[in-house]
């Protein structure tokens, strides 16, 4: 059976899942809505022919049975609006990284999606890449021991432009919310929910972040050292320490392909490990896996790890003295 998909959003997020659905067996894009109706039309055009209107079209459009699981690709601030509206419509979900802009605000989504029994799940795809779902299982059959530490950086230069989404603190934009997200998730994927959380970074003029240093402590002794930044690239590495040796996973460990497991003792093992397409592939089809299980969450992105993480995102922005909030959406269909 074809699973219809519905998307928030036109910009370039939104384009690079839609170019990944088209290697996901039985899916098709059916309705993208979007603040301007033209510009939703436009994206449809280009995918497919899929129809366009606004946020509140789309979410008729699934009220109506007309798509079966809407994907928020919107900035952060939005999610929230956007994702209590679909789930009281009864529509599935898939909703892009940071999950919410702020700590209540994604408990206020996961709860809803669980009283209301609808499927919700982050688009954290990192966590569904072939070389990161490999890694997960060697750790699981103690491959390197029993994990006592993780590291993990995601920096990339981008000069300041405070009219960009990704310098706007009320679109969601600094270095945390829009790369440390990534870092932190893989953490929380390998170490769970820490016990205590510091940071340190520097700030723009405009107040956003724009750099972190996360540590992440937990009261048996294990530990992340986890770092971004908008203002200086970093390798974008990942890795996985263990007892008995380690796991790399080679830059950029976001979409890695290949990875280096270390025992101790032992030769370093290269293992490949190649996405579908750009990689977005795979998180699609855990969503459609799970909508076919009759299931309301992942087994592998549960709404408790993105809680989880989105406590650990604003640990972290407190302590560098950022205060993130939701946006309003206009729900309203379109004349």
């Amino acid at each position: 059976m074809t699973t219809r998909w519905g998307i928030a959003a036109t910009g370039g997020m939104a384009a690079a899942f839609a170019e990944d659905l088209a290697h996901v067996p039985d899916a098709e894009i059916a309705f993208v809505g979007s603040r301007s109706a033209a510009s939703a039309t436009e994206f449809g055009s280009r995918f497919g022919g899929a129809r366009g209107g606004t946020y509140g079209d789309l979410l008729a459009a699934g009220r109506a049975g007309e798509v079966d699981v809407i994907y928020v690709a919107t900035p952060h601030p939005q999610h929230h609006d956007l994702a209590l509206a679909a789930i009281e419509g009864g529509t599935p979900l898939l909703v892009e990284k940071a999950f919410t802009a702020t700590l209540a605000g994604a408990q206020e989504v996961v709860d809803a999606a669980r009283a209301a029994g609808i499927f919700c799940m982050e688009a954290m795809w990192t966590r569904f890449q072939p070389a990161v779902a490999h890694a997960r299982d060697l750790v699981d059959a103690g491959e390197i021991g029993d994990v006592v530490l993780v590291q993990a950086d995601f920096c990339a230069q981008r000069d300041f432009d405070p009219q960009s989404r990704l310098f706007d603190l009320a679109l969601g934009g600094g270095s945390v919310l829009d790369l440390g997200v990534y870092p932190v998730s893989f953490a929380q994927h390998f170490l769970g929910r820490p016990d205590a959380v510091t940071a340190t970074g520097t700030t723009y003029a405009n107040g956003a972040d724009a750099s972190a240093a996360i540590h992440l402590a937990y009261a048996d002794g294990r530990a992340a050292s986890l770092t971004c930044a908008l203002t200086a690239a970093s390798p974008v590495r990942a890795l996985v320490v263990g007892t008995g040796g380690s796991i790399e996973l080679e830059p950029p460990f976001n979409h890695a392909s290949r990875i280096v497991v270390r025992r101790n003792g032992a030769e370093d093992e290269v293992v490949e490990r190649l996405p579908t397409g750009r990689g977005y592939t795979h998180q699609a089809e855990e969503v459609q896996r799970c909508l076919a299980a009759g299931l309301t969450e992942s087994p592998v992105m549960p709404l408790s790890d993105t809680l989880d993480v989105q406590w650990v995102l604003e640990e972290a922005l407190d302590r560098l003295g950022i205060t993130m909030s939701e946006a309003r959406v206009d729900l309203q269909p379109g004349d």
